[in-house]
């Protein structure tokens, strides 16, 4: 966490430290999980890089049967990506994307992110879920998607917000 936070500052560990009225090689020894430090520590160190500690619902899968083919795995909430993520140019690799190779996503064209969401909720493991799909925009796309039956079946109560349906 505090790696991922001086990397999204964009501040060497030299910086960090001093920002933080830390050492660098007790930063470093953290960061590689030599040390760990208190929760204030972390707090004061993740402050310091402009960032905040916060709790996010555990985002776990579920495996849904379908009347034909593989189980859909289903998240017990909707993943929230950081902005730049969620609104990137991506490649979708070649397990989701076999008939349309290199072809390049944006994801800020709100046509070309259901097209991601569609493919992902149908051809995606968990970790595809975790890393292509928002869960604000996928609900905000939910009616607009064309997906299988089984696919809409599966996701809709997590979509819509019609379960416990936490964004994370």
């Amino acid at each position: 966490m505090i790696r991922q936070a001086r990397d999204e500052a964009c501040l060497s560990q030299a910086a960090l430290a001093e920002i933080s009225g830390t050492s660098r090689p007790t930063l470093s020894a953290y960061e590689h999980d030599r040390k760990s430090p208190t929760l204030a520590t972390a707090a004061r160190i993740v402050a310091a890089a402009g960032y905040d500690l916060a709790i996010t619902p555990r985002i776990e899968f579920r495996h849904v049967a379908v009347d034909r083919g593989r189980p859909v795995q289903v998240p017990t909430a909707l993943p929230r990506l950081p902005l730049h993520r969620a609104l990137a140019t991506v490649e979708l690799p070649l397990h989701l994307n076999w008939s349309d190779g290199a072809r390049r996503y944006e994801l800020r064209d709100r046509r070309q992110r259901a097209r991601v969401y569609e493919i992902v909720l149908r051809e995606g493991r968990p970790d595809d879920v975790l890393t292509y799909v928002d869960g604000a925009l996928l609900a905000d796309l939910w009616d607009e998607l064309v997906l299988p039956r089984a696919i809409r079946t599966a996701w809709h109560a997590v979509a819509t917000g019609e379960t416990t349906g936490k964004v994370a």
